[in-house]
């Protein structure tokens, strides 16, 4: 077997002993030194600058069998990881040993639930997002259950059936608590704090993703609404005037709402994280007034 040929049967990744097959050691080392041979894990290269493909490849070959991805890399396979460490999160396989280095975690979790995603063995959709959501502040633990229901890859009665499963571990009340919350319709996760600063607050629970036509035949969507009161809040994040485009249609749709007498509330991340009791205090004193109006 080629060179060429291992590499394309192995998916990108050879391990050192395989390489010296093929190459002196002077050679190969020259070639690592030269950046031919990109060092993937410890005795694993690749051709290529490793992704995460190529690092769970590398893994695979390390580990003597196909590893399992859990919490968030596997969160990032079925496309609700809010956190993005770049660190690969994965089981044990049984019968190897696979130890913790820079940017890999091993986790032990027998009796997990796995499926196949993108043909690699993970912990299932529900069973990952409980699981990530256990070890995150509560605002991030509805965020990243909102983003999984958002997918679609998994829903409320598989969440609620996986927080029953993990029974007993550490965080698991809070989650349980906010699944009942949690709603597809979120589309970022400071968007889902937000909704979160408003449930505990007491508030009345708003309308997401309210659709309202202007006076011009326009649809406008807002992110929370109150419709009976003709009150909404939108979140702006920090790149939200860097679009020049984006700019310009926001200020439209102020201007539509103000002809149809809405008031609208800006909020950022400040008054989020730093300043809730203020942005609350904003939002209850529109809606007082336009109750009282």
């Amino acid at each position: 077997m080629s060179l060429e040929v291992l590499f394309t049967a192995q998916g990108g990744v050879a391990t050192s002993a395989q390489l010296l097959e093929h190459l002196s050691r002077s050679r190969l080392d020259r070639d690592i030194r030269g950046g031919h041979l990109i060092k993937v894990w410890p005795g694993v290269y690749s051709r290529n600058e490793p992704d995460t493909i190529l690092r769970l490849r590398g893994l695979d070959l390390r580990a003597g069998a196909p590893v399992a991805i859990c919490l968030n890399t596997a969160a990032a396979a079925y496309g609700f990881d809010i956190q993005d460490t770049g660190d690969l999160h994965v089981l044990t396989p049984p019968g190897h040993q696979l130890r913790n280095s820079d940017g890999l975690i091993v986790h032990r979790r027998h009796g997990a639930p796995l499926t196949i995603v993108d043909g690699r063995y993970a912990t299932t959709p529900a069973w990952t997002a409980v699981e990530v959501a256990r070890s995150l502040r509560r605002p991030r633990a509805l965020a990243t259950l909102d983003a999984a229901l958002r997918t679609g890859t998994c829903d409320r009665r598989q969440l609620i059936t996986a927080a029953a499963r993990q029974s007993g571990r550490r965080g698991i009340v809070a989650v349980r608590d906010l699944i009942p919350l949690a709603d597809p319709r979120a589309e970022s996760p400071m968007e889902s704090e937000v909704r979160l600063v408003v449930h505990d607050s007491g508030l009345p629970t708003p309308e997401l993703q309210y659709e309202i036509v202007d006076l011009h035949g326009r649809t406008w969507r807002l992110d929370f609404a109150w419709p009976d009161q003709c009150v909404a809040v939108e979140y702006d994040g920090f790149d939200w005037h860097s679009d020049r485009d984006q700019f310009q249609r926001d200020r439209q749709k102020r201007a539509a709402l103000n002809e149809m007498r809405w008031t609208l509330i800006s909020v950022v991340f400040d008054d989020v994280r730093e300043h809730p009791a203020a942005m609350l205090r904003r939002i209850d004193t529109a809606l007082e007034r336009a109750q009282a109006a």
